[in-house]
Protein backbone atom coordinates (compact mmCIF):
# COMPACT_ATOMS: atom_id res chain seq x y z
CA UNK A 1 0.00 0.00 0.00
CA UNK A 2 1.21 3.56 -0.46
CA UNK A 3 1.45 5.57 2.13
CA UNK A 4 -0.56 8.61 1.73
CA UNK A 5 1.82 10.85 3.57
CA UNK A 6 4.41 9.57 1.42
CA UNK A 7 3.96 11.76 -1.89
CA UNK A 8 2.37 14.90 -3.20
CA UNK A 9 0.58 15.92 -6.90
CA UNK A 10 0.68 19.18 -8.20
CA UNK A 11 -0.71 20.84 -11.11
CA UNK A 12 0.37 23.81 -13.44
CA UNK A 13 -2.51 26.23 -14.67
CA UNK A 14 -3.24 24.85 -18.08
CA UNK A 15 -3.36 20.91 -17.34
CA UNK A 16 -5.50 21.11 -13.56
CA UNK A 17 -8.32 19.51 -15.08
CA UNK A 18 -6.71 16.61 -15.41
CA UNK A 19 -4.62 16.58 -12.23
CA UNK A 20 -8.10 16.47 -10.48
CA UNK A 21 -9.01 13.16 -12.17
CA UNK A 22 -5.52 11.81 -11.65
CA UNK A 23 -5.81 12.38 -7.75
CA UNK A 24 -9.71 11.66 -8.00
CA UNK A 25 -8.46 8.17 -9.27
CA UNK A 26 -5.44 7.95 -6.36
CA UNK A 27 -7.40 9.11 -3.36
CA UNK A 28 -5.38 11.97 -2.81
CA UNK A 29 -6.34 15.66 -3.09
CA UNK A 30 -4.27 18.12 -5.22
CA UNK A 31 -1.57 20.07 -3.91
CA UNK A 32 -1.97 23.70 -2.75
CA UNK A 33 0.32 25.40 -5.45
CA UNK A 34 -0.36 29.59 -6.33
CA UNK A 35 1.14 31.06 -9.31
CA UNK A 36 1.62 34.65 -8.97
CA UNK A 37 1.26 36.76 -12.43
CA UNK A 38 3.03 40.22 -12.49
CA UNK A 39 1.86 42.70 -15.08
CA UNK A 40 4.34 42.79 -17.87
CA UNK A 41 3.74 38.68 -17.88
CA UNK A 42 6.26 36.84 -15.51
CA UNK A 43 4.74 35.00 -13.19
CA UNK A 44 6.39 33.22 -9.81
CA UNK A 45 5.76 30.12 -8.19
CA UNK A 46 4.85 29.37 -4.65
CA UNK A 47 4.10 25.88 -2.76
CA UNK A 48 1.68 26.65 0.00
CA UNK A 49 2.35 23.74 2.05
CA UNK A 50 5.24 21.68 2.93
CA UNK A 51 6.43 19.32 0.26
CA UNK A 52 10.00 18.54 2.79
CA UNK A 53 11.16 14.77 1.84
CA UNK A 54 8.24 14.01 -0.27
CA UNK A 55 7.67 12.07 -3.49
CA UNK A 56 6.08 15.09 -5.40
CA UNK A 57 4.41 14.58 -8.97
CA UNK A 58 3.82 17.70 -11.00
CA UNK A 59 1.56 17.58 -13.81
CA UNK A 60 1.80 19.89 -17.05
CA UNK A 61 1.16 19.19 -20.60
CA UNK A 62 3.93 21.74 -22.48
CA UNK A 63 2.05 22.51 -25.98
CA UNK A 64 1.69 26.40 -26.61
CA UNK A 65 2.01 28.79 -25.36
CA UNK A 66 6.05 29.09 -23.88
CA UNK A 67 4.53 29.68 -20.44
CA UNK A 68 3.67 26.36 -19.66
CA UNK A 69 7.16 25.13 -20.19
CA UNK A 70 8.42 27.91 -18.20
CA UNK A 71 5.86 27.38 -15.52
CA UNK A 72 6.56 23.59 -14.77
CA UNK A 73 10.52 24.70 -14.99
CA UNK A 74 9.82 26.93 -11.97
CA UNK A 75 7.27 24.47 -10.33
CA UNK A 76 11.03 21.91 -10.48
CA UNK A 77 13.21 24.28 -9.26
CA UNK A 78 10.71 25.20 -6.28
CA UNK A 79 10.87 21.80 -5.37
CA UNK A 80 14.03 21.23 -5.42
CA UNK A 81 14.57 24.37 -3.31
CA UNK A 82 12.03 23.06 -0.93
CA UNK A 83 13.63 19.63 -0.57
CA UNK A 84 11.34 17.37 -2.03
CA UNK A 85 12.63 13.88 -1.86
CA UNK A 86 11.92 13.41 -5.62
CA UNK A 87 10.78 15.24 -8.61
CA UNK A 88 8.52 13.51 -11.13
CA UNK A 89 7.24 15.61 -13.59
CA UNK A 90 4.47 14.21 -15.96
CA UNK A 91 4.21 15.39 -19.10
CA UNK A 92 0.90 14.20 -20.83
CA UNK A 93 2.14 15.77 -24.23
CA UNK A 94 5.81 17.00 -24.75
CA UNK A 95 5.69 19.90 -26.81
CA UNK A 96 8.65 20.88 -29.30
CA UNK A 97 8.73 16.67 -29.89
CA UNK A 98 8.65 17.42 -33.61
CA UNK A 99 12.04 19.07 -33.41
CA UNK A 100 14.13 15.76 -33.00
CA UNK A 101 16.66 16.22 -35.08
CA UNK A 102 18.67 18.20 -37.83
CA UNK A 103 16.37 18.08 -40.84
CA UNK A 104 17.90 20.43 -42.90
CA UNK A 105 21.23 22.66 -41.85
CA UNK A 106 21.38 25.43 -39.31
CA UNK A 107 18.11 24.20 -37.16
CA UNK A 108 18.04 24.03 -33.18
CA UNK A 109 17.03 20.43 -32.01
CA UNK A 110 13.95 21.72 -29.68
CA UNK A 111 12.83 18.52 -27.88
CA UNK A 112 16.44 18.32 -26.89
CA UNK A 113 16.90 21.70 -25.95
CA UNK A 114 13.43 21.03 -23.29
CA UNK A 115 14.99 17.65 -22.60
CA UNK A 116 18.23 19.42 -20.85
CA UNK A 117 16.13 22.16 -19.25
CA UNK A 118 13.85 19.76 -17.68
CA UNK A 119 17.03 17.90 -16.66
CA UNK A 120 19.16 21.52 -15.29
CA UNK A 121 15.96 21.93 -13.23
CA UNK A 122 16.01 18.91 -11.44
CA UNK A 123 13.79 16.26 -12.45
CA UNK A 124 14.15 12.92 -11.39
CA UNK A 125 11.57 10.98 -13.68
CA UNK A 126 9.69 11.75 -16.66
CA UNK A 127 5.99 10.54 -17.23
CA UNK A 128 5.16 11.09 -20.59
CA UNK A 129 2.54 9.94 -23.48
CA UNK A 130 2.91 9.02 -27.02
CA UNK A 131 6.35 11.00 -28.06
CA UNK A 132 6.38 12.49 -31.76
CA UNK A 133 9.56 10.03 -31.79
CA UNK A 134 10.40 7.52 -29.29
CA UNK A 135 14.19 8.02 -29.66
CA UNK A 136 13.54 11.47 -27.11
CA UNK A 137 13.74 9.54 -24.53
CA UNK A 138 17.45 8.75 -25.09
CA UNK A 139 17.53 12.96 -24.87
CA UNK A 140 17.69 12.25 -20.85
CA UNK A 141 19.44 11.14 -18.43
CA UNK A 142 17.23 10.43 -15.78
CA UNK A 143 14.67 7.08 -15.92
CA UNK A 144 11.89 8.20 -18.47
CA UNK A 145 8.34 6.20 -18.29
CA UNK A 146 6.84 6.32 -21.87
CA UNK A 147 3.03 5.15 -21.66
CA UNK A 148 0.77 4.61 -24.80
CA UNK A 149 -2.53 6.54 -26.11
CA UNK A 150 -3.59 2.75 -27.26
CA UNK A 151 -4.68 1.48 -23.37
CA UNK A 152 -7.48 3.76 -24.30
CA UNK A 153 -8.21 4.03 -27.81
CA UNK A 154 -7.52 0.53 -28.77
CA UNK A 155 -10.47 -0.15 -26.21
CA UNK A 156 -12.88 2.44 -27.93
CA UNK A 157 -12.49 1.28 -31.52
CA UNK A 158 -13.05 -1.97 -30.68
CA UNK A 159 -16.48 -1.04 -29.23
CA UNK A 160 -17.16 0.46 -32.57
CA UNK A 161 -17.40 -3.65 -34.04
CA UNK A 162 -16.88 -1.87 -37.69
CA UNK A 163 -16.82 -4.77 -40.33
CA UNK A 164 -14.37 -4.87 -43.01
CA UNK A 165 -11.96 -2.58 -40.79
CA UNK A 166 -8.70 -1.08 -41.90
CA UNK A 167 -5.93 1.14 -39.97
CA UNK A 168 -4.14 4.00 -41.90
CA UNK A 169 -1.42 6.07 -41.42
CA UNK A 170 -1.18 9.88 -43.09
CA UNK A 171 2.40 9.39 -43.65
CA UNK A 172 4.98 6.66 -43.84
CA UNK A 173 6.61 8.04 -40.67
CA UNK A 174 3.60 6.94 -38.76
CA UNK A 175 3.77 3.13 -40.39
CA UNK A 176 5.12 2.14 -37.56
CA UNK A 177 2.03 2.58 -35.13
CA UNK A 178 -0.38 2.42 -37.55
CA UNK A 179 1.10 -1.10 -38.23
CA UNK A 180 0.92 -1.73 -34.29
CA UNK A 181 -2.83 -1.41 -34.44
CA UNK A 182 -3.25 -2.87 -37.57
CA UNK A 183 -1.55 -6.17 -36.01
CA UNK A 184 -3.31 -6.11 -32.60
CA UNK A 185 -6.88 -5.75 -34.63
CA UNK A 186 -6.21 -8.06 -36.92
CA UNK A 187 -6.95 -5.66 -39.92
CA UNK A 188 -4.79 -4.97 -43.23
CA UNK A 189 -2.77 -1.46 -43.26
CA UNK A 190 -2.86 1.31 -45.84
CA UNK A 191 -0.36 4.20 -46.39
CA UNK A 192 -0.67 7.51 -47.34
CA UNK A 193 2.51 8.70 -49.54
CA UNK A 194 2.43 12.70 -48.56
CA UNK A 195 4.92 15.59 -49.85
CA UNK A 196 4.95 18.94 -48.06
CA UNK A 197 5.48 22.25 -49.83
CA UNK A 198 6.39 23.65 -46.56
CA UNK A 199 5.24 23.46 -42.35
CA UNK A 200 1.52 22.74 -42.01
CA UNK A 201 1.00 22.72 -45.60
CA UNK A 202 0.62 19.48 -47.41
CA UNK A 203 1.71 19.79 -51.56
CA UNK A 204 -0.08 16.48 -52.78
CA UNK A 205 -0.98 12.74 -51.51
CA UNK A 206 -1.02 9.26 -52.75
CA UNK A 207 -3.19 6.27 -51.14
CA UNK A 208 -0.96 2.88 -50.77
CA UNK A 209 -3.34 0.23 -50.52
CA UNK A 210 -7.14 -0.53 -51.29
CA UNK A 211 -10.06 1.24 -48.75
CA UNK A 212 -12.94 0.71 -51.30
CA UNK A 213 -15.74 -0.39 -48.79
CA UNK A 214 -13.69 -0.51 -45.91
CA UNK A 215 -14.14 1.31 -43.01
CA UNK A 216 -10.99 3.22 -42.28
CA UNK A 217 -9.41 4.36 -39.10
CA UNK A 218 -6.40 7.03 -40.02
CA UNK A 219 -3.70 6.32 -36.79
CA UNK A 220 -1.47 9.10 -35.53
CA UNK A 221 -0.07 10.73 -32.64
CA UNK A 222 -1.21 14.06 -32.82
CA UNK A 223 -3.20 16.78 -35.25
CA UNK A 224 -2.05 20.09 -35.23
CA UNK A 225 -3.59 21.86 -37.88
CA UNK A 226 -5.59 19.18 -38.86
CA UNK A 227 -4.16 19.62 -42.80
CA UNK A 228 -3.18 16.12 -43.43
CA UNK A 229 -5.90 14.25 -41.93
CA UNK A 230 -8.76 16.08 -43.42
CA UNK A 231 -7.06 15.23 -47.27
CA UNK A 232 -6.35 12.00 -45.86
CA UNK A 233 -10.05 11.27 -45.05
CA UNK A 234 -11.21 13.12 -48.37
CA UNK A 235 -9.09 11.08 -50.93
CA UNK A 236 -9.73 7.89 -49.13
CA UNK A 237 -13.47 8.93 -49.44
CA UNK A 238 -13.01 9.73 -52.86
CA UNK A 239 -11.58 6.40 -53.40
CA UNK A 240 -14.65 4.08 -51.85
CA UNK A 241 -13.92 4.42 -48.16
CA UNK A 242 -17.03 3.17 -46.57
CA UNK A 243 -16.50 5.80 -43.54
CA UNK A 244 -13.33 7.09 -42.67
CA UNK A 245 -12.50 8.20 -38.88
CA UNK A 246 -9.54 9.25 -37.03
CA UNK A 247 -7.71 8.93 -33.99
CA UNK A 248 -4.57 10.25 -32.29
CA UNK A 249 -2.99 10.63 -28.86
CA UNK A 250 -2.84 14.45 -28.57
CA UNK A 251 -5.23 17.54 -29.13
CA UNK A 252 -3.27 20.35 -30.58
CA UNK A 253 -5.73 21.28 -33.30
CA UNK A 254 -4.54 24.97 -33.92
CA UNK A 255 -5.49 27.74 -36.47
CA UNK A 256 -7.83 26.46 -38.97
CA UNK A 257 -8.00 22.42 -37.57
CA UNK A 258 -11.71 22.72 -36.17
CA UNK A 259 -13.00 24.42 -38.95
CA UNK A 260 -11.09 22.08 -41.85
CA UNK A 261 -12.40 18.87 -39.27
CA UNK A 262 -15.44 20.05 -39.45
CA UNK A 263 -16.13 20.01 -43.12
CA UNK A 264 -13.96 17.01 -44.20
CA UNK A 265 -14.88 13.62 -44.59
CA UNK A 266 -14.58 12.47 -41.00
CA UNK A 267 -17.21 10.58 -39.74
CA UNK A 268 -15.46 11.56 -36.52
CA UNK A 269 -11.92 12.14 -35.14
CA UNK A 270 -10.81 10.72 -31.25
CA UNK A 271 -8.19 12.17 -29.07
CA UNK A 272 -6.88 11.81 -25.55
CA UNK A 273 -7.03 14.63 -23.11
CA UNK A 274 -3.29 15.30 -22.90
CA UNK A 275 -4.67 18.21 -23.95
CA UNK A 276 -7.63 20.42 -23.68
CA UNK A 277 -10.24 21.19 -26.12
CA UNK A 278 -12.13 24.45 -26.38
CA UNK A 279 -12.97 24.59 -29.63
CA UNK A 280 -16.45 23.38 -30.33
CA UNK A 281 -16.75 20.37 -33.25
CA UNK A 282 -19.47 17.87 -33.32
CA UNK A 283 -17.06 15.25 -35.08
CA UNK A 284 -14.09 15.60 -32.04
CA UNK A 285 -14.07 13.21 -28.98
CA UNK A 286 -11.77 13.22 -26.07
CA UNK A 287 -10.85 9.69 -24.44
CA UNK A 288 -9.81 10.12 -20.39
CA UNK A 289 -6.04 9.44 -19.72
CA UNK A 290 -6.42 9.81 -15.85
CA UNK A 291 -6.91 6.38 -14.68
CA UNK A 292 -3.76 5.58 -16.91
CA UNK A 293 -1.51 8.42 -15.79
CA UNK A 294 -2.18 7.62 -11.69
CA UNK A 295 -1.89 4.07 -12.20
CA UNK A 296 1.77 4.36 -13.27
CA UNK A 297 2.52 6.85 -10.30
CA UNK A 298 1.00 4.46 -8.10
CA UNK A 299 3.57 1.46 -9.54
CA UNK A 300 6.55 4.17 -9.14
CA UNK A 301 5.41 4.56 -6.05
CA UNK A 302 5.68 0.78 -5.12
CA UNK A 303 8.82 0.38 -7.37
CA UNK A 304 6.74 -2.08 -9.59
CA UNK A 305 7.11 -2.58 -13.54
CA UNK A 306 4.83 -0.51 -15.60
CA UNK A 307 5.46 -2.34 -18.46
CA UNK A 308 2.22 -4.87 -17.99
CA UNK A 309 -0.25 -2.04 -18.78
CA UNK A 310 0.43 -1.77 -21.90
CA UNK A 311 -1.74 -3.48 -24.49
CA UNK A 312 0.68 -2.99 -26.92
Amino acid sequence: MIDPNSFMVFSGTCTKYLSEKICKSLGCPLGNLVITKFSDGEFAVSYEESIRGRDVFLVQSTFPNSDNLMELLLMIDAAKRASAKSINAVIPYFGWARQDRKDKPRVSIGAKLVADLLSAAGIDRLITMDLHADQIQGFFDVPVDHLYASGVILPYLQSLHLDNLVIASPDVGGSKRANTFAKYLGCPLVLCNKTRARANVVESMQIIGDVKDKNVVIVDDMVDTAGTISKAADIMKAAGAKSVRACASHCVMSGPATQRVEESALEEIVFTNSIPYRSNCSKVKQLCVADMFAETIRRVLENKSISDQYII
